[in-house]
């Protein structure tokens, strides 16, 4: 039997962590992996996560020899003011290793700080819609990654997103040389995540293991990761929801998450992320919250262009029957999906997480919100290949069903 596969025919890198820690108590190896790479070490965190975590973090970089210099003003959505304070601090300290210690928005801030520290220009210079994917010509410093959600996986991969508060939008930088050296997984520092950033990452994650899983760049390797990382998160993700304190879950969930960040870094992200961005940067939505609001409407567009894919994505979800045709299950994928994002609740959160504009002064952004979705380029990953009106279309339908305070979905 032969199995038609991209590998057959061509090469690919894969790209990944160095060295990846995992289980209860990995935190207090910190200071061990990051001590051979230098002697001072920039960490970088918000404020909220550092209350919880940081003087564990301080402890295990100091009992390694390592000085430290703290960045505690990184913000949900790191901004390009955000990377430049940071970059000052390791400047200022003359620092040679970069600890993040949170979830996306520390690691994309440390990422930013390398960018800016092993190349010359600004942080907006690197973006992929100037700089191209692969934009990053040279390695950033040892970054040792501390991670405290299960989520965004940016622990794993090349990607970094930064908010310009100048143009309201968000930029995508893209470097197999921003990859973290070291990732920390310990579930013990998820216990801390409330319901509601629970329900976030873990739909940022499912949507990465679907969305790099359905890619028209998706092989095999990636495609191990992302079933894995389905079906973890599927099992997983409503227990951990439901009581935060379950540490089986929790793990499940790091595993689960970390798998699709290695699933999407070395296949692609696709329509849902360049949806998103624009939709996250207009109404200030926390990622995966936005992205929980737009994957079912983008399955639903998208099963006919893959179905085999789209079936396998129910199956896992436990809504297809094995009786059910490869089409009848495709177009149940999405059904899945909704009965997810209702079992989190997660469309109630958009009172205390979003600000939601009346239906008019939406419209009024949508034209640039799908022409940044063009721009970001993950729409082309798309198995089907939305044109500028459609994604309007998705776009507005997203608000009278999600959105609007009585739409179906809030309702």
């Amino acid at each position: 039997m032969t199995y038609d596969t991209v590998l057959s025919r061509e090469t690919r890198t894969v790209v990944s962590p160095s060295k990846m820690i995992c289980g209860a108590g990995a935190v207090e190896q910190a200071g061990e992996y990051a001590a051979p790479y230098g002697t001072t070490a920039l960490v970088l965190a918000t404020e909220q996560i550092f209350e919880f975590h940081g003087e564990t973090i301080l402890e295990s970089l100091e009992e390694a020899g390592l000085e430290t210099v703290l960045y505690t003003d990184v913000r949900p959505d790191p901004t390009v003011e955000n990377i430049e304070a940071a970059y000052g601090q390791w400047t200022e300290h003359d620092c040679d290793v970069i600890v993040t210690l949170g979830g996306g928005s520390s690691i994309d801030t440390g990422k930013g700080v390398g960018i800016l520290a092993g190349n010359d220009g600004e942080i907006r210079d690197f973006g992929v819609d100037r700089a191209g994917y692969e934009g990053v010509p040279n390695p950033t410093p040892p970054l040792v990654a501390v991670n405290t959600t299960a989520g965004t996986g940016s622990e794993a991969t090349r990607s970094v997103v930064v908010s310009d508060e100048s143009t309201a939008t968000k930029f995508l930088i893209v470097s197999q040389n921003v990859v973290p050296d070291v990732a920390i997984e310990d579930p013990e520092l998820t216990v801390s995540l409330p319901r509601s950033h629970t329900a976030f990452t873990g739909i940022d994650a499912l949507t990465h293991a679907i969305e790099a899983y359905v890619s028209v760049n998706a092989y095999s390797i990636p495609d191990g990761f992302a079933e894995q990382a389905m079906e973890r998160i599927a099992r997983s993700l409503p227990v951990a929801w439901a009581n935060g304190e379950n540490l089986d879950a929790r793990a499940d969930m790091l595993v689960g998450q970390l798998q699709a960040g290695q699933a999407f870094t070395n296949s692609s992200v696709a329509l849902v992320h360049g949806m998103a961005r624009p939709l996250g940067a207009q109404l200030h939505i926390p990622h995966g919250l936005a992205n929980a609001l737009i994957l079912p409407y983008v399955v639903e567009f998208s099963a006919m262009a893959a179905p085999e894919r789209y079936a396998t994505v129910a199956r896992i979800l436990d809504v297809a029957d094995v009786d059910d045709s490869t089409r009848e299950a495709a177009e149940k994928a999405a059904e899945g999906i909704f009965g997810l994002c209702e079992d989190l609740t997660l469309t109630s959160y958009l009172d205390d997480f979003c600000e939601v504009p009346s239906r008019e002064a939406y419209l009024d952004v949508v034209d640039e919100m799908t022409q940044d979705a063009i721009d970001s380029g993950s729409p082309d990953n798309n198995p089907r290949k939305p044109t500028s009106e459609e994604i309007q279309e998705l776009y507005i339908t997203i608000y009278d069903d999600a959105l609007d305070p009585e739409g179906p979905r809030r309702s």
